[in-house]
């Protein structure tokens, strides 16, 4: 195998952009056993309060692990195989949507990109409802990746 140039350390600033750039990201819960639980999800990051949202249904797996264990991580792709974003930090689980409208909802409402904005909100509610939904919030206290600068 040939030298190539070194992977470049991003700067916060650059790691938020990333994560700002993209929808997808893999979540990082722990099991019982300690081995890491992995799933994609859609997330939604706040760079002012550095916090990372996602939406799932209460009787998920990573919602049982994260109240046991709320240590998390998040690893995001830039648009280079070797380019990526990782976000580590403790995570809470909202309490579950109960009453169409509620705190919970409005937060899972606000979640959604303009772009896919329901057009009937209280529709939207209502199966966030029946969905059981929960946000987990990941508060942010690291942020580390690499670029490599591969001329092709």
């Amino acid at each position: 195998m040939t030298q190539g140039p070194a992977p470049r350390a991003l700067s916060d600033e650059a790691l938020s952009d990333l994560l700002a750039q993209q929808r997808f990201g893999t979540l990082a819960t722990n099991k019982r056993s300690g081995h890491p639980h992995l799933t994609t999800m859609l997330y939604n990051w706040a760079p002012d309060t550095r916090v990372i949202r996602f939406s799932t249904t209460a009787d998920r797996v990573k919602v049982e692990q994260l109240r046991r264990d709320p240590r998390a991580a998040v690893h995001v792709p830039g648009g280079a195989v070797w380019s990526f974003a990782v976000a580590e930090g403790e995570a809470e689980v909202s309490e579950i949507t109960e009453v169409p409208g509620d705190a919970v909802g409005r937060e899972l409402l606000a979640m959604v990109p303009d772009a896919a904005k329901p057009e009937d909100e209280n529709a939207f509610l209502e199966q966030l409802v029946a969905e059981r939904r929960v946000v987990i919030r990941l508060k942010v206290r690291r942020l580390y990746g690499t670029a490599l600068d591969v001329k092709g």
